[in-house]
């Protein structure tokens, strides 16, 4: 559904995937990151119960929704640079170039698991589809996220062997020392990690990005309510929530490989199933909807934001939560911080017309185009 001429569809799904990105990464920032891929996290039952359903409902959802979103900010994009007659492919290797930057600075200084370095190299294999069909964007979508489970599973199921130095230089580093210390931990984990997310997450992402472009060039992500998304709706969600669920409950309780390897195969199900629901709830807001949508569409700002608070919460330069509290309580946090970001984006827009990062992207894109 659209309201002047604007879908409202993306916002939604901006403000659904921000909230299930957070509490996803909460569990990789408030407590240790080093243990097996497979292995069930928490000690307490309520700490299991709470990982269960971060699992089943959040972990790679969240993520394909955040990554279908970039697919049609790319669509959005190539519509306002043809609408504007400026030069897409510059436009577009500023923007990959700018997200690498900030993505580089945020693993190493922030957040190891960042996103962005990986979008902004899976994005530069989207443009080479960029003037590909539907049929066949959908049809390469299909096939990379059917792929990712296929080439992923035995690299994250791969037993490790982290020697304890690795685990008394994480304690160190984020229950003791300073933000340098900090800084050196994850800059060392972003090395290590990204090459093999660039590979696993990667493909998903791209597969996402296919989906998202198509639903642009269809105008399926204008009409919230096209009939593929009551469609996704009634076929997806129920199963890929059911399923999803199970999985996860039996990577928390049971062999936890199997669990594992039936979550994350059965996430793009479940992610169909959520743009249906978002679909079918994407109506005109109110006034005060209004305003948190708009924020919510300072998503950049937002993800940065959580990353630079939650980590001065949880790490000894700040408040020194780390592996202190419950898997309840930092999720809980993660969920206030992500609101009180909103509301601080709310009342910055109402000076601004962009967030903070967001206007920085934007610098960077549309450098040597004479617009901005």
């Amino acid at each position: 559904m659209k309201t002047d001429d604007r879908a409202l569809m993306p916002d939604y799904l901006r403000l659904v995937a921000l909230f299930g990105i957070v509490i996803v990464n909460v569990q990789f920032i408030a407590f240790s990151a080093l243990h097996d891929f497979a292995k069930p996290a928490g000690e307490t039952v309520g700490d299991m119960i709470v990982v269960w359903l971060v699992n089943g409902l959040a972990l790679l959802k969240t993520y394909g929704l955040f990554s279908f979103m970039f697919g049609v900010g790319l669509g959005f994009l190539m519509r306002s640079a043809e609408r504007r007659d400026l030069p897409f492919g510059r436009i577009y290797r500023n923007r990959m170039i700018g997200l690498a930057l900030l993505g580089f600075l945020h693993g190493c200084l922030f957040y190891p698991g960042d996103i962005l370095v990986i979008y902004a190299a899976a994005g530069a294999v989207l443009f080479l589809f960029r003037n590909w069909s539907v049929s066949r964007l959908v049809r390469a979508g299909a096939v990379l996220l059917v792929l990712q489970p296929v080439i992923g599973l035995p690299l994250l199921l791969m037993p490790t062997d982290t020697p304890a130095e690795v685990f008394r230089f994480e304690e160190a580093a984020l229950a003791q020392g300073g933000f340098l210390d900090a800084v050196a931990f994850r800059t060392i984990g972003f090395a290590f990690t990204m090459p093999l997310f660039l590979l696993i997450q990667g493909i998903s992402a791209l597969g996402w990005f296919c989906l998202g472009l198509a639903s642009v060039r269809s105008g399926m992500i204008d009409n919230a309510q096209h009939p593929l998304w009551l469609r996704a709706r009634r076929v997806c969600l129920l199963p890929g929530v059911i399923l999803s669920l199970t999985g996860a409950a039996i990577w928390q309780w049971g062999t936890a490989g199997w669990g594992a390897a039936v979550t994350v195969a059965v996430a793009p199900v479940a992610t169909l199933g959520y743009l249906g629901l978002i679909a079918a709830v994407a109506r005109p807001p109110g006034p005060v909807m209004s305003r948190v949508l708009a924020a919510g569409g300072s998503s950049l700002s937002i993800y940065l934001g959580q990353s630079i608070i939650l980590t001065a919460v949880f790490s000894a330069y700040g408040l020194g939560l780390w592996n202190e509290v419950s898997r309840m309580t930092a999720t809980g946090i993660a969920i206030l911080v992500t609101i009180l970001l909103i509301v601080a984006l709310t009342v910055w827009r109402s000076w601004f017309r962009l967030g903070p990062f967001e206007w920085l992207l934007r610098r960077i894109t549309y450098a040597g185009t004479g617009a901005g």
